[in-house]
């Protein structure tokens, strides 16, 4: 391998993007991932001969994904099957209330209404309309483009359109700016739940994240074989544009030689040299020694700075009572004491808010003999700090509380429990956090590290970095990782020395490029 490599640490969906797009622009790559295949927090659990996804379960922004198979000359259609789904979700309360988001505004306008009042229909309108506009006054300025901080972010938006500057509120927060929009308590909870979509809560978010909501409006789709497809799909075009990728290579050590990134060691003591390193990792990884570097990226995360964890639950089951759809939220009966737990007390919740995946289930809402379903809590990122006995009694009160709420799952196999520790174990540095850190007050989109680090040479992609969390956003971070390293190597290459007489040399350019 030449000095020329640019090596790839982690092959999630962050570095599966940066090596399409480094290897799109002629850069040998190499992709070093310590587990057995790509996908990262992207993956499938095994159960009693059953695939079930197990981390992200929903694909939004599909046009990211679709711009970066073009650009590499291929469609994102000749590899994955999508369909798009009618009912985004499915709602429901301990009362017997249930309420569906369609991707039709208007139908779901008339349920809110049959469920609330003309009033609430009305604030639901005006709601969609406020995510629109915060989505689109930040999707090019910030979604796509190097981190910015707030100067540069009100550059980048320009005078002309101050009204739009101030329209994201960052000021504000989600739980405040629904409660101008609903007077339904179960309103406000349903739409806050897009908080924790980046592992945050409603009641310190801000009001920005209210795009999520839009982006949802954009369009839902389920992946033909789970969403570990769409990272198998992505290592299969990585491949055809020459990358190579190197499976259970477990990276110990980042190297440096003179102030820049010059390869990375492996366990057991094999050296590989690169010019440039992308690391597809947790950012506290590098602060915490784990990779045996101090020289690198952002600073170490304080536990209460963490998003959330979760405990989950992958089973085999007959369900019973609740006509479940493909994604399912049954909510607490006191939002707040749950956030409290969460953030405050760093408990998992007494009452906790429920996410089911139905997985066999698309368009329609029949179900199957035994279907895979995936159980999620929300859990504070302590690692190894919860007892057992404290998880068991989180077991307890979530499937206690599908009963109350009409479900009953007669499971079919054992099911295959994931703690904030086996995320921990998984996901090194991390606490067991799944989106990086939270995102509580204004200030907190900026202080995600950007793709570049302080030391040339090394480069940062994944959920933990700009522009945050979810599967997009990392596919956005790998582009944005890939495009800093590339522009960097065209800078240094202006600074070729050029012979005059009398045998010195001077620099044909006098500025580096920084975005």
């Amino acid at each position: 391998m030449s000095r020329d490599t640019a090596i790839v640490v982690g092959a999630g969906i962050g570095g599966l993007c940066a090596a399409v797009a480094l290897a799109r622009a002629g850069v040998q790559t190499c992709v070093l991932e310590r587990g057995p295949s790509p996908g990262g927090k992207m993956r499938q659990v095994d159960v009693a001969g059953a695939h079930i996804d197990a981390g992200p379960t929903v694909l939004t922004m599909r046009w990211v994904f679709d711009d970066l198979f073009a650009d590499a000359g291929s469609q994102l259609s000749d590899h994955v099957t999508l369909t798009g789904l009618p009912t985004l979700a499915r709602h429901a309360w301990s009362d017997g209330a249930m309420l569906d988001l369609h991707a039709d505004t208007a139908r779901t306008a008339d349920a809110i209404g049959a469920l609330s009042g003309t009033a609430d229909a009305r604030g639901y309108l005006a709601f969609c309309a406020e995510a629109k506009r915060i989505y689109d006054t930040l999707r090019t300025p910030f979604l796509t483009s190097t981190k910015p901080d707030p100067i540069t972010l009100s550059r980048r938006i320009g005078l002309s359109r101050a009204g739009d500057l101030f329209a994201i509120q960052p000021f504000e927060t989600m739980w405040s700016a629904l409660s101008r929009h609903f007077r339904d308590p179960r309103l406000r909870q349903l739409f806050g739940r897009y908080a924790t979509y980046c592992g945050s809560s409603p009641f310190q978010a801000p009001a920005t994240l209210m795009l999520i909501a839009h982006v949802e409006q954009q369009g839902v789709w389920s992946v033909e074989g789970g969403m570990h497809k769409l990272a198998g799909a992505l290592e299969a075009l990585a491949k055809s544009l020459g990358v190579s990728f190197h499976y259970n290579s477990d990276v110990e050590r980042i190297e440096f030689a003179g102030g820049r990134a010059s390869g990375v060691r492996l366990r057991g003591g094999a050296r590989i040299e690169a010019r440039d390193i992308v690391f597809n990792g947790d950012p506290n990884a590098l602060k915490a020694g784990l990779l045996e570097t101090s020289s690198a990226g952002a600073p170490a995360l304080p536990p209460t700075t963490n998003s959330l964890s979760a405990i989950t639950w992958c089973l085999k089951a007959q369900t019973h009572g609740f006509n479940l759809s493909r994604h399912n939220v049954f909510f607490s009966d006191d939002y707040r004491a749950e956030f409290d737990d969460l953030f405050r007390r760093g408990a998992l919740p007494k009452a906790p808010t429920l996410y089911i995946c139905a997985q066999d289930r698309e368009g329609g809402d029949d179900a199957p003999n035994a279907e895979r379903l995936l159980v999620l809590v929300n859990a504070p990122a302590r690692g190894g700090a919860i007892a057992a006995a404290e998880i068991e009694a989180c077991e307890t009160a979530t499937f206690a509380h599908l009963r109350r709420c009409g479900l009953e799952i007669s499971a079919t196999t054992t099911p295959a429990r994931t703690t904030p520790a086996d995320f921990e174990r998984l996901f090194p540095a991390t606490g067991g956090a799944l989106y990086g850190r939270a995102t509580h007050g204004w200030a907190a989109a900026f202080q995600r590290p950007g793709a570049r680090t302080r030391s040339p040479g090394l480069y940062l992609a994944g959920g933990g970095a700009h522009p945050g969390a979810g599967v997009p956003m990392a596919a956005l971070s790998g582009r944005l990782a890939a495009e800093s390293l590339l522009a960097d190597r065209a800078s240094t290459r202006r600074f070729q020395p050029a012979g005059i007489r009398g045998g010195t040399s001077t620099l044909l350019a006098t500025t580096k490029h920084k975005a």
